[in-house]
């Protein structure tokens, strides 16, 4: 079967550091490749991948300080696969809602991953809009908010089997891993690290869009001695960071929709 994945290009297909969206849509490519499937990767020039990339831009947006509208480099990713759709067989798309109205008049079998929240007042209306359209959860929580999507099947995350083992040392603080943001809600897990009087380390990025957050509401609860923001990390620092944590926190501030990345 001749397969199109479709990524963000926000990040490279895997992520250097952060990435949940993107990580997974490295470990599910590679295995189809695996699989004997033939596999095109719609990703940045700067990705690393046994499938055929096709570089949409030649570096991951985030590390790209010269780009200031993605989005309009995501409509050009759109055109481009829209135009070659009749050579795949499937097209498996990771970009929200954004290959709905293009892809709803075009032949091509496809279908999207939803990897975000659907809670907002405005996913009511394009999920009203677009019926029909094909969609994957990553929970069946995720899918509380709008019932009425054309849901195919809830698949779960997966991961390979040994990306993450255990290290002998001795658990001793709280971790926190993923990104700084509202809905991220570190400040709670800063405060229930201090009520239970255990060390708390964070591992986490900060994406413009929430540095202003993080300036005015997360840096001045970061000058407590037991709270230690680490930056973000990669996956071959993630067994050590996890296997020394107690406990790992993740109070997010919205529905949630999965497990960790």
């Amino acid at each position: 079967m001749r397969i199109a994945q479709i990524a963000p290009l926000t990040e490279a297909i895997p992520p250097r550091l952060y990435g949940g969206t993107e990580r997974v849509i490295s470990w599910l490519t590679e295995e189809l490749v695996a699989l004997g499937q033939e596999v095109d990767l719609f990703a940045s020039g700067d990705s690393q991948t046994s499938a055929d990339l096709q570089a949409c831009w030649p570096k991951a947006l985030r590390l790209d300080g010269s780009v200031r509208d993605p989005n309009a480099l995501h409509m050009a990713m759109l055109e481009q696969v829209y135009r070659r759709a009749p050579d795949f067989d499937l097209l498996h798309f990771h970009l929200d809602y954004y290959p709905f109205s293009l892809f709803s008049r075009q032949p091509t079998p496809f279908v999207t991953t939803l990897h975000g929240r659907l809670d907002l007042p405005e996913h009511q209306v394009m999920f009203a809009t677009f019926p029909s359209i094909p969609v994957i959860s990553i929970s069946d929580a995720q899918r509380r908010p709008v019932p009425g999507a054309a849901w195919v099947r809830t698949i779960h995350h997966g991961l390979p089997e040994r990306l993450l083992m255990p290290r002998p040392v001795r658990p001793a603080y709280f971790a926190f891993l993923g990104r700084i943001s509202p809905e991220k809600a570190v400040d709670r897990a800063i405060a229930i690290a201090g009520r239970c009087g255990v060390p708390l380390k964070i591992a986490a990025k900060v994406d413009a869009v929430d540095r202003e957050y993080f300036e005015c509401r997360i840096r001045k609860l970061l000058t407590s001695a037991d709270v230690e923001y680490i930056g973000e990390i990669g996956d071959g620092e993630k067994s050590s960071f996890l296997s020394g944590a107690i406990a790992l926190l993740a109070p997010i501030a919205w529905p949630s929709r999965s497990g960790s990345y």
